[in-house]
């Protein structure tokens, strides 16, 4: 596979998994948070609405680093941290739904590497 191609699948990557974390996850926080049926699951997990809200403004500032090209490394660690946050709280409510923010985070740096290929040379050496 050239160069290019794997440039352009990583952004093409990149760019579903800002569009996942913005519209999937990050606006419901923003504007769904005070439903009823929201408010009870927030409950649940331990969260109030207005933390929630923090939370999704987060999401949406580290998947923004994430897709700019000076600061989608920072992007990709903030991404991971974020994450990390989201398995935690699923392992925590004993929720096998802690595999979708695996796979999300493992897809950031498939992405971030296949975007820039220093990043794959960093992590497994350049020989």
């Amino acid at each position: 596979m050239s160069a290019k191609t794997q440039r352009i699948i990583g952004w093409v990557l990149s760019g579903l998994i800002a569009a996942f974390l913005i519209g999937g996850s990050a606006v419901p926080k923003l504007f769904l948070t005070d439903s009823p049926d929201m408010t009870e699951r927030l409950a649940e997990m331990g969260f109030t609405a207005d933390v929630m809200k923090k939370i999704g403004i987060v999401e949406v500032l580290v998947a923004v680093l994430f897709v700019i090209p000076r600061t989608g490394f920072l992007g990709a660690i903030l991404v991971t941290g974020y994450l990390g946050g989201a398995i935690a709280t699923h392992v925590r409510l004993q929720d096998t739904k802690f595999i979708i923010p695996l796979v999300i985070g493992i897809l950031v740096w498939v992405a971030l590497g296949l975007r820039k290929p220093a990043v794959f040379r960093l992590a497994f050496g350049s020989e």
